[in-house]
Parts: C-alpha cells; structure tokens; sequence
C-alpha cells in the first residue's frame, strides 16, 4: 500500500478521536504557525488539513478570511461545528479546487508529514499563494519526541515487530529545520526559513493511553491488531515508561518538538 492511502485509511472517520486526543498536543502550535505566516486582520489564508479547525478558528478569531480544506469528511465536518460561518471544503492534497494566487496566506499544521508526495504538494499550495504571500507549515520532528513516541516505544518494550506493512513518511527525510528549508526553495519558495519548537504536553496518562485505543495513528494500529494479553503487556510497559515524566496531580509532562517552516511566494 502507497503512504498517500495509508493515510486516509488511517483517518477516516477519526475526527471525534483525534480531537479528543492528538488534537489537544498539535494546538500549541497554532499561534507561532499563524504568525510565521503573516496572519492578520483581513489576511486571506487558506488552511490545509484543518482537521477539526483550530488552525482556522485561531485565523478567524484574528479576523482573517480563512478557507479551509480537509481530505476526511469528518474532520471537515468537524471544522464547520467548531468555526461557526467557516468556508471549509473536502479535498485531497496535491488537488485543490481552488484558483490560482487567491490566498496572502497558506498554513498546514502537521499535515505535510501526512502527505506522499511532499513536492507536489509545495506546487500546489504555491500556486495558490499570490506573488509575495506567505507560506507556514509544521512537522514533527524525527526521531519523535515522546509526546510521539511513548507508545510506539512500549510496542518495541514489549516485543512486538513495527508491521511491514505500515510505510514509511516520504517527509521523514525532510523533518529537520535545514532539510525543511531547502525543500521549500526546492519548491521555488524563498525566503525560506525553519526552526524547532518545543513544549510540554501535559496530560493524565491514563488518557493519553486511551489515544492509543481509538484507532489514531501508526502505533494505535498495531495496539489494535493485538490479542488481549499482548495489549496488556504494551499497557504495562506504557505505565513504565510514561512514570518517568511524571509531575503533580496525577499528570505526566511529555517532552514535544515540532519543525515550523515558513517562506514567501
């Protein structure tokens, strides 16, 4: 199976999970991806991958004209119950329909590192962007921070082989600030600039196991292909390894670190 199609396996209909879940960890970064992207008052922008709309309520609260485009009809759906009045469109990266230089702005927040075909998908949102308009994305980071990566270590705790069916990111190569940046010039971008950001994601671990039960991404694939005992034995290991970033009340404070890049049209 291509990654393109793994990918919108992995998220249909996921939109009620991941905003429980994952959606909570990928808002930090919202601002600082807004702002990378020039985003004001009166800012046509254009949010790709919206997921359930934080990216785009952040926009609208600025009082920019945002449109946003998901590939899930669920996210989408999502998008308008959380941005009331919000233009939000179902389409499929490197496709949108969408004319060209309409937008002063174009944000992607974890979205590039989804996609199979990361240059086609930079022509596309370039073509959209008006001469001088500003482009902003965020990827994780690689190797994960373990805001990314606690579960997919208890897997590997607990004996259990990552599948050789699930693919590889075409992104990884690009997830470090200078291969980032060079890929948007790559891309006939300039001005093109990446930097890490990181934070604490702090959440009741207990919670954070449930993630990992509810069908989002790669390492809840694998929990979920397990028999009952095997689950059990990631469980425990989770338990281990979430101990060690434990903090008051009952939290665990998760180290994360994501790539903000941004460039002009």
């Amino acid at each position: 199976m291509d990654f393109a199609t793994y990918e919108r396996m992995l998220w249909a209909g996921r939109a009620a999970a991941y905003e429980r879940g994952f959606a909570k960890l990928t808002a930090h970064t919202a601002g600082a991806l807004l702002d990378a992207a020039g985003v004001a008052a009166g800012t046509r922008l254009l949010d790709v991958g919206t997921g359930p709309g934080m990216v785009a309520g952040a926009a609208a609260a600025r009082g920019a004209q945002v449109t946003a485009v998901d590939a899930e009809p669920s996210m989408a759906e999502a998008a308008a119950r959380n941005v009331p009045g919000l233009d939000v469109r179902v389409a499929v990266l490197p496709d949108l329909p969408l004319r060209d230089g309409d937008f002063d702005a174009v944000t992607g927040n974890f979205v590039i590192n989804a996609m199979g075909d990361p240059p086609a998908v930079l022509a596309e949102l370039r073509r959209v962007l008006r001469a001088g308009g500003r482009l902003a994305l965020t990827c994780w980071n690689y190797p994960p921070s373990p805001a990314l990566s606690l579960a997919g270590e208890a897997i590997e705790a607990a004996g259990v082989p990552w599948p050789d069916d699930i693919p590889v990111p075409p992104f990884r190569a690009y997830s470090s600030p200078d291969a980032f940046a060079a890929l948007l010039t790559g891309a006939g971008f300039a001005e093109a600039t990446a930097q890490r950001l990181s934070w604490e994601h702090r959440v009741d671990p207990g919670e954070w196991w449930e993630v990992y039960l509810s069908g989002v991404g790669s390492s809840s694939v694998i929990i979920g292909r397990q028999g009952t005992a095997t689950v059990a034995r990631i469980k425990n290991e989770f338990d281990q390894l979430a101990a060690r970033y434990a903090v008051d009340r009952g939290k665990i404070a998760l180290p994360a670190v994501a790539v903000l890049a941004s460039a002009t049209r």
